[in-house]
């Protein structure tokens, strides 16, 4: 049996809209040049508006997603209303600093929508925090995502736009990024939706390109 723990590689792509943010990952776990699940979730709702995508190892990714829903459910009992998007990347970005020294080997992208209207922060493993205005990816395959995300994104994108192109950009970094592959996994996050799309519909779309 293969321990999830040392699964790795992927490609996530997260792009900020007019009307909300689009998430998006492709489903191959790798550990080394084994492929060792080509159904891997790799972004998760964490909040009704919120969503985090993984990439690293797994088994750490899993613990983070498992903490940040508690945290955020809590908040809202207390509170009687969401934390924001920044108020969430905050919180992880203390928890991923204070393991500095074992680190949790993730690189995350946490985005949707709140009060504020919508966006995305990029993590690292060390609890560095970047908030992304544009369009941003993490992984093994993110040079390639980049290529596409560089040349297409436009300002005031709409999520529909936004979901074409986080597609292409998995779409052609899977084709160079061997850690990368099989479907696409895409999450769509409006002020009043969690959208996830349905998988032959993505399909139907990459047959497009």
């Amino acid at each position: 049996m293969v321990n999830d723990k040392h699964y790795k590689g992927t490609t996530t792509v997260g792009i900020v809209c007019r009307d909300g943010v689009v998430l998006a990952t492709e489903q191959r776990a790798t550990m080394g040049n084994f492929i060792a699940s080509k159904t891997a979730k790799k972004v998760y709702q964490i909040d009704d508006q919120v969503a985090m995508t993984i990439a690293g190892s797994v088994g750490d990714a899993q613990q983070i997603v498992r903490v940040m829903s508690v945290e955020s459910k809590l908040y809202k009992m207390r509170r009687k209303e969401s934390m924001t998007i920044k108020g969430l990347t905050t919180l992880l970005s203390n928890m991923l600093s204070g393991q500095r020294y074992y680190p949790l080997m993730v690189q995350l992208l946490v985005g949707g929508y709140d009060k504020n209207g919508p966006s995305i922060y990029s993590l690292d493993a060390l609890g560095g925090s970047i908030e992304e205005t544009k369009a941003v990816s993490t992984g093994s395959g993110s040079p390639f995502a980049y290529g596409v995300l560089e040349d297409r994104y436009r300002e005031d994108m709409s999520t529909e736009d936004g979901i074409e192109l986080a597609v292409r950009a998995l779409h052609n970094a899977m084709k160079r990024d061997s850690a990368s592959g099989e479907n696409i996994d895409v999450v769509v996050i409006t002020k009043d939706k969690y959208t996830r799309l349905d998988m032959e519909e993505v399909k139907k779309m990459r047959e497009e390109f």
